[in-house]
C-alpha cells in the first residue's frame, strides 16, 4: 500500500513546501503526553477484549484510511489525530509483510508500558514507542 493511499490523496503536483519549521515530532510528543491516558485505555481494551495482543496507534495530520479514529485533533484543538489499529490490520493492508510479523513482534515493546505509534508525515512513516509513564 502506498503512502498516498493511506493519506487519502496528497498534493497532486508532488510539490514540496519550502517552509522552515520545527520538527513535527516535538508537537507529537506534546500531544502524546496529553493523550496518554486515553491511548492506554484503548490499548488495554483492545488486549482485554482479545482483538489483538499488539495494538498500534496511528498519529497523523491528514486523512488516513487505517484503523479507527479515537482522538480528533480538530475536536481537541491539538496538532495530531490518533487512530487505533492492530498488527493484524497492518498485515492485512500490506503495511507489514506477513513474513516480517515475527521480526516486528520481536521488536514490539511491552504494550502495558509503551504505546506503539505509527507516525505518518509527508516525508514518510515510521514506528516509535512512547512510554505511558515518564518515571
Amino acid at each position: 500500500m502506498e503512502s498516498e493511499e493511506l493519506l487519502g490523496g496528497g498534493n497532486p503536483n508532488g510539490e514540496q513546501k519550502e517552509e522552515k519549521k520545527q520538527s513535527p515530532l516535538l508537537s507529537l510528543e506534546k500531544d502524546l503526553e496529553f493523550y496518554v491516558d486515553s491511548i492506554k485505555e484503548v490499548a488495554v481494551e483492545i488486549m482485554v477484549e482479545g482483538i489483538s495482543a499488539a495494538p498500534i496507534f496511528i498519529a497523523h495530520q491528514h486523512e488516513v484510511k487505517l484503523g479507527e479514529m479515537i482522538l480528533n485533533r480538530e475536536e481537541l484543538n491539538t496538532n495530531w489525530t490518533i487512530q487505533a489499529s492492530t498488527l493484524e490490520e497492518f498485515i492485512e493492508k500490506g503495511i507489514i509483510k506477513p513474513e516480517k510479523k515475527e521480526h516486528f513482534l520481536k521488536n514490539y515493546k511491552k504494550p502495558e508500558d509503551f504505546m506503539c505509534v505509527f507516525v505518518i508525515v509527508p516525508e514518510g512513516a515510521n514506528f516509535i514507542y512512547y512510554p505511558y509513564s515518564k518515571n
